[in-house]
């Protein structure tokens, strides 16, 4: 029996958390290195048929000229992570996959995105269409070259600034003739979904950009039979509230204000240092408490960009909470991590998920993801011990079917 091949397309490829998901993938593929991090390595999702890591080959877009093997030893280099040996294992499938890598685009991602860009083929495009048509030639031929059974597009690129939604959004016939038009109608992120998922393939935004978070696109989802899902990956700060904030609700515990201070480094926290393209975030990292607690508390979610700690970041939030008898106390935590580190697992996991639920026969939200996401696509519920439960139940029905 022909063993099967599938790919995983990343935008953003060669940044911080694409590297780290390529470097990891090839690592654990090799043997080198335990999956650690990995929800579905985890005993009650082996059940599951899932894709294994060595099946996967990797490809995707950037505005860049750097390869996965520069961004890694630059990382190494920075901020300390990945060691020399498990570099020297992954070399030639970093290298094998570089060569998948073409030139993306940065249609109304802003200055802080597109001021990033050094392949002259990244501007080379006029409107949504022209640039549509260029990412489905660069899948097609990813999947044609490397005779691949299915493909999932994962979104890990920079966070663009928030994106309004019209009328125009809300149906493909409304937004289709927009589409050959230079006037602004679609940011690149929605752009790569409308392109993957027009080609029949799973799309999963990990950023809290726009992405596949249109009416019109979940219609084409519809139409192409396609899953997908987002979005903005939950990994640090925002996780921790998410697991805190229904101890205080299951308590009684009344939280009068939920403060939390952010400062990273890196590519992703340069980015965010733009105004516009730091709302996009805050949004996401500021919306659960009130759907958790059933009430809004005075909260406020900043984020800096402090050069020197490169690819780490660390949160310090401030729980001010009444409890008995009226006595006010407080609940302090920081939380200092990697940022690639934490993401680049949570990817792979989303890029197995994503394939199976196409497999499947799985058409629209897939909104069993839900714990992997600060905003989960069409689900209110942001307690992440029920949202996980959500993933089991997902699970348990998938495996008496496997």
């Amino acid at each position: 029996m022909t063993k099967r091949r599938v790919g995983l397309w990343l935008i953003g490829a060669c940044g911080s958390v694409g590297s780290t998901a390529a470097l990891g993938l090839s690592a654990i593929a090799r043997g080198a290195m335990r999956p650690v991090g990995m929800v579905s390595a985890t005993p009650p999702f082996l059940g599951l048929p899932l894709d294994p890591l060595d099946s996967i080959v990797v490809g995707g877009h950037d505005i860049r000229h750097n390869r996965f093997l520069d961004t890694v030893n630059d990382l190494h280099e920075r901020s300390n992570i990945f060691t020399a040996e498990q570099i020297a294992v992954c070399t030639p499938d970093l290298d094998s996959w570089s060569a998948n890598v073409r030139p993306g685009t940065v249609l109304q991602t802003g200055t802080a995105i597109s001021d990033l860009a050094e392949l002259p083929e990244v501007q080379q495009v006029r409107t949504p269409r022209e640039a549509i048509q260029r990412v489905q030639a660069d899948l097609k031929s990813f999947r044609e070259h490397h005779a691949l059974d299915q493909v999932v597009v994962v979104n890990v690129a920079s966070t663009e600034p928030p994106f309004p939604i019209g009328p125009d959004h809300q149906s493909l016939e409304r937004l289709i003739p927009l589409l050959d038009r230079t006037a602004p109608i679609l940011p690149a992120s929605s752009i790569y979904a409308y392109a993957a998922i027009d080609l029949g393939l799973p799309f999963v935004n990990f950023t809290p950009s726009l992405g596949n978070s249109l009416p019109a696109i979940d219609e084409l989802a519809q139409l192409r039979k396609v899953p997908h899902g987002g979005k903005d990956g939950k990994t640090g700060e925002t996780l921790l509230k998410a697991v805190l904030a229904p101890m205080f609700a299951a308590r009684n515990l009344s939280i009068m204000s939920w403060i939390g201070h952010n400062i990273l480094g890196g590519g992703d926290g340069r980015t965010l240092s733009a105004p516009e393209n730091k709302s996009s975030k805050i949004l996401t990292k500021d919306a659960i408490l009130g759907d958790i607690l059933g009430y809004k508390p005075q909260t406020h979610v900043s984020i800096e960009y402090v050069e020197s700690l490169d690819d780490w970041k660390t949160a310090w939030d401030h729980i001010h909470f009444e409890g008995f008898l009226g006595t006010k106390m407080m609940m302090q935590f920081t939380w200092q991590g990697c940022d690639a580190i934490l993401a680049a697992p949570l990817v792979l996991d989303l890029a197995r998920f994503a394939l199976l639920a196409q497999r499947r026969g799985e058409v629209g939200v897939m909104h069993h993801l839900a714990p992997f996401f600060k905003s989960p696509m069409d689900v209110s519920e942001h307690d992440f011990f029920k949202q996980f439960a959500m993933l089991q139940a997902y699970v348990e029905k998938a495996s008496s079917k496997a």
